[in-house]
């Protein structure tokens, strides 16, 4: 069955969009818009720019790095947790054929 569509508007840098989402992103999308919000803010507080172009760019440029740090992060959690568990099998399978 198809999840529910609802639609919400959200504001990014005073500019109204309106979206149509799962109902269950709904917390999510909110949740983004105002970290994108307080981004702008943040940035037109430490920087000098010309017009909203270059915080756009720079918040892209922020958001994106932390997105290649959690791939790169899970990756590196992924292979260890697999290296634990086939230290842990092998931990296992040597006691089952120790006790035969």
């Amino acid at each position: 069955m198809a999840e529910k569509k609802v639609n919400i508007n959200v504001s990014i840098a005073g500019r109204p969009y309106s979206l149509t989402i799962n109902q269950s992103d709904e917390e999510e999308v909110r949740e983004a818009a105002k970290r994108v919000n307080q981004a702008i803010k943040d940035y037109s507080n430490a920087f000098e720019y010309k017009d909203h172009q270059d915080l756009f760019a720079m918040m892209s440029l922020q958001f994106a790095a932390n997105s290649i740090h959690l791939e790169y992060e899970k990756t590196f959690r992924d292979e260890e947790m697999l290296k634990k568990l086939s230290e842990i099998d092998d931990l296992l399978a040597g006691q089952l054929s120790d006790e035969k």
